[in-house]
């Protein structure tokens, strides 16, 4: 069964919630090992109950986890990831406020990112058909970028799993996709 991942394109509480480094910890742990509750994030992240406890609100708050009902009783509740379509909203849209929380987002992004790209450089032989790599170039006017960016994700959804749903042999892979306009072309140039 393909994912459907939830389109979250929020103001600037999504991405500080995001931003914060022990959120992001949390995040990869629950996205990694499956839901959890406080306890257990204390545990294997070296906090207090009451921190990682204040944090899973906010990041539900912000709508990047969410409760698993089944799991839940009392005062212990159980949270886990979902599959997200994060894209980034169009930054003048954005308030002053949203604007400031994406970038911090994208600056607390960049140390992972690039850890993500010297390791394809240094083990991309080792992974042989799991590890591949392209680079393009074309003329294209925003309104193609957008499209090319829907059919892209739209891709994902048809060909990736939720991990409950993988089938055998599916592994996780980090996909990433962006795209600049080269500096030296001006606008319209032939």
């Amino acid at each position: 069964m393909a994912m459907t991942p939830r389109k979250i394109t929020g103001e600037g509480k999504h991405w500080r919630a995001m931003s914060h480094p022990l959120r992001r910890e949390m995040l990869r742990h629950l996205g990694e090992h499956g839901p959890a509750n406080a306890t257990i994030l204390a545990e294997v992240l070296g906090e207090s109950t009451g921190t990682t406890s204040y944090h899973l609100r906010v990041l539900a708050d912000a709508g990047v986890i969410e409760e698993v009902e089944n799991c839940s009783n009392g005062r212990e509740r159980w949270w886990r990831t979902f599959p997200v379509d994060l894209r980034e909203p169009d930054y003048d849209s954005l308030s002053p406020a949203g604007r400031a929380a994406l970038d911090e987002f994208r600056a607390q992004q960049i140390p992972s990112e690039l850890a993500l790209v010297h390791r394809f450089i240094r083990d991309v032989r080792k992974h042989g058909r799991w590890a591949r790599s392209s680079r393009a170039h074309a003329h294209l006017t925003a309104d193609e970028l957008d499209a090319l960016f829907d059919e892209y994700m739209a891709l994902l959804e048809k060909y990736g799993h939720d991990p409950q749903d993988a089938p055998p042999g599916a592994r996780p892979v980090q996909l990433r996709m962006f795209y600049i306009p080269d500096d030296d072309a001006p606008d319209g140039a032939c």
